[in-house]
C-alpha cells in the first residue's frame, strides 16, 4: 500500500502547445478562467508535482527551471492582475484578445536587451526585470520582478508579442538603476550609433527622470551628443551622395568680407548661396515641446538668429533634423535639391567668405 502520496483533483483538459510560453505560464486568474480551481492549482504546485509557483499568482505549468521569456511572461502576468473571468473558458481555448498584461509593459535593462541591445546582455541572463506600471497600481517587488511606477504611462512598443516601454523610457529607467558611469556610457552610445533613438529625445526623459545631475550620467551625456552628431553627419554625407546632389563644401564658416561670422554650417553650395545646418540639439533642461523645441531653449534661440541673418542676405538655410535624415532621407534631399534648383530665380546673395571650420 502507497502511504502518504498525493491525490491530485483531476485537471480539466489544458491546451498542450509546449512552443507557446503563454501556455506554460498562467496566472490563477487565467487558471480560474479555465475551469482549474485554487485547489487543484494548489495540489498541482505540491513538492515533487508537476507545476511550480514562479511569483505571487502566476504558476509556471512544469518543473523545470523557468526560461528567460517564461519569466518575462510571468513578470507581465503578475504586474497586469487580468480579471477574473467569471465564466469557463472552453477547453482547448486562448486567451488571445487578453495576455493578460494590463496596462504593465517591460522596461529597463530587460526592455533594452528585447530591442537588441549589445550592452544590455541576454534577457534570459537578467536577474533583474523591470517592468513598469500606473502609480496608481499597489503592488510590490518581488523576487526577480521590480515594479516601478509612474504618473504618465508611455505608449509600448511591441517586441514580438511583449509590451515594451519606448527606447528612450528604458533607457531612462536603466540609467536610473544603474551606478557604474561605463554602463551608463555604453548605454546611451549604443542608443544613438545603432539608430534606436535621437540624442535629444534621450536627454529629454534623463532630464524629466532628473537624471541629469548624476555623476554617472554627465560624461555619458557628453558622449551621447557627440557620438548623435557624428551619426547625423554620416547620414547628411549619405544623403548627398546617393541622390545625386551636388558636392558642397563641409562644415565651413561663413563670414562677411571685413565683418562679423556669421556662424558655421554643415554644408554649404557657393554657386547657389544654399546652406544646410543639422539640428542636433539636445537640450540640458527641460523636454522638448511641440516642433523638438524646449522653452527658453537658447540654442534654438541662437540658431533662429543666426537663420534669420544668413536670409537676409540672400542665403537660403535649409534645417534638417538627425530624426528627418533617418526616417526620410529621400525627402530631405527633394528640400535640398529643390532649394538649389531655386537659386537661378532669386536675388544674387550677398558675397561671403567661406572658411574651414
Amino acid at each position: 500500500m502507497t502511504q502518504n502520496t498525493p491525490l491530485s483533483p483531476r485537471l480539466p483538459r489544458l491546451p498542450r502547445h509546449p512552443e507557446d510560453v503563454a501556455h506554460r505560464v498562467l496566472s490563477a486568474a487565467q487558471l480560474r478562467a479555465r475551469g482549474v480551481s485554487a485547489a487543484q492549482t494548489s495540489a498541482q504546485c505540491l513538492p515533487g508535482g508537476p507545476w511550480q509557483h514562479l511569483l505571487p499568482g502566476v504558476y509556471l505549468l512544469h518543473p523545470g527551471p523557468a526560461t528567460g521569456r517564461e519569466r518575462l511572461h510571468g513578470a507581465l502576468l503578475y504586474a497586469g492582475r487580468p480579471p477574473v473571468s467569471a465564466r469557463r473558458a472552453p477547453a482547448g481555448a486562448a486567451d488571445a484578445a487578453d495576455a493578460g498584461y494590463g496596462a504593465s509593459m517591460v522596461t529597463g535593462i530587460a526592455a533594452l536587451a528585447l530591442y537588441g541591445f549589445a550592452a544590455a546582455g541576454d534577457v534570459a541572463a537578467l536577474h533583474r526585470i523591470d517592468v513598469l506600471v500606473p502609480r496608481t497600481r499597489r503592488l510590490r517587488s518581488t523576487r526577480f520582478v521590480e515594479v516601478l511606477r509612474t504618473a504618465s504611462m508611455p505608449n509600448p512598443v511591441r517586441v514580438g508579442e511583449v509590451p515594451v516601454a519606448p527606447v528612450e523610457r528604458a533607457l531612462a529607467d536603466a540609467v536610473a538603476g544603474t551606478a557604474e558611469a561605463a554602463v551608463v556610457r555604453r548605454l546611451l552610445t549604443e542608443a544613438v550609433r545603432d539608430g534606436h533613438c535621437e540624442p535629444a529625445f534621450v536627454v529629454a526623459e534623463l532630464s524629466e527622470a532628473k537624471l541629469l545631475g548624476r555623476p554617472a550620467v554627465v560624461g555619458a551625456v557628453d558622449a551621447l551628443l557627440a557620438e548623435g552628431r557624428a551619426v547625423a553627419e554620416a547620414r547628411l554625407y549619405a544623403m548627398v551622395r546617393e541622390h545625386g546632389l551636388p558636392e558642397p563644401v563641409w562644415n565651413v564658416e561663413l563670414r562677411l568680407p571685413g565683418g562679423p561670422r556669421l556662424g558655421g554650417v554643415d554644408a554649404y553650395w557657393p554657386d547657389q548661396a544654399v546652406a544646410v545646418e543639422l539640428d542636433a540639439r539636445a537640450p540640458r533642461y527641460g523636454a522638448p515641446g511641440r516642433g523638438g523645441r524646449a522653452e527658453g531653449d537658447p540654442q534654438w534661440s541662437a540658431y533662429a538668429t543666426k537663420r534669420e541673418h544668413l536670409e537676409r542676405l540672400g542665403i537660403t538655410v535649409v534645417h534638417l533634423t538627425p530624426r528627418k535624415l533617418r526616417e526620410s532621407a529621400d525627402q530631405q534631399a527633394t528640400v535640398v535639391r529643390t532649394a538649389l534648383m531655386a537659386a537661378a530665380d532669386r536675388e544674387p546673395a550677398a558675397y561671403v567668405m567661406v572658411l574651414p571650420r
